[in-house]
């Protein structure tokens, strides 16, 4: 269940969040929506797969934590072990709302029923007179990256589209015990496809500021690798 609302300085004056990562506040999944312009930042800890919508007429990118559903394999003891905590999980339980029309500027909502609203222990939304604390400041600028970094990410898959850059991928590892697991139904940048394109063809990728996060989809795809180590030394095989 969701209950978003309007943050306002008056109702949610003693709101407190509770910040600090864990599975029973929403960080235990095996992956989380994620978008072009973080990609860069991603890159570095994740592999980011791409995924059609369950009406299949778009697609999204995941940054991946696990093997299977529930799993989140930088979690550990209620630490996030990675250098970087991807967007759509550091802002909740906040986000942006807009207009019917979805025209006009955002409007940061939160969700009230969400595990880390309504904390006992937590970080304070607004200060004792009302006005945002730092915390909140810093929600509002990443809220703003998040609507920015999904609004251009259309013309992004537009472009995929237009070059056939995107197949199909499923990938089968096996444990040091010798158990597998699948990951099945994603998508990642065709390689191949990629290099043969024309200069004509590159340099517009490259002018739409779409060469460099293919570039990083693709770079991202060396830490499968440490997904799968970290998969073993959770199941105490190394």
């Amino acid at each position: 269940m969701t209950s978003h609302a309007i943050l306002d300085s008056n109702t949610h004056r003693d709101l407190r969040v509770a910040s600090d990562p864990s599975a029973d506040m929403g960080d235990g999944v095996m992956s989380c929506i994620t978008f072009p312009d973080e990609f860069r930042r991603v890159q570095g800890e994740f592999p980011i797969l791409f995924r059609m919508d369950a009406a299949r007429e778009n697609f999204h990118a995941l940054a991946m934590f696990g093997f299977e559903q529930g799993e989140n394999l930088f979690l550990d003891n209620g630490k996030w072990d990675a250098a970087y905590r991807p967007l759509a999980l550091s802002i909740q339980p906040f986000l942006i709302g807009r207009n019917p029309d979805g025209e006009g500027p955002g409007q940061v909502h939160v969700d009230m029923e969400h595990p880390r609203a309504n904390a006992a222990e937590g970080t304070r939304v607004f200060d004792e007179d009302g006005r945002p604390t730092p915390y909140l400041e810093g929600i509002a600028e990443q809220l703003g990256a998040v609507d920015q970094g999904y609004r251009g990410q259309d013309a992004f898959f537009a472009a995929l589209k237009r070059h056939e850059l995107l197949e199909p991928f499923t990938l089968e590892i096996t444990l040091a015990d010798g158990a597998k697991n699948n990951l099945v139904g994603f998508h990642i940048i065709d390689e191949a496809k990629l290099q043969a394109l024309d200069g004509e063809a590159v340099a517009e990728l490259h002018a739409e500021g779409h060469l460099m996060p293919i570039f990083m989809a693709l770079a991202s795809l060396s830490q499968i690798g440490e997904l799968v180590a970290r998969k073993n030394r959770r199941e105490g095989h190394i």
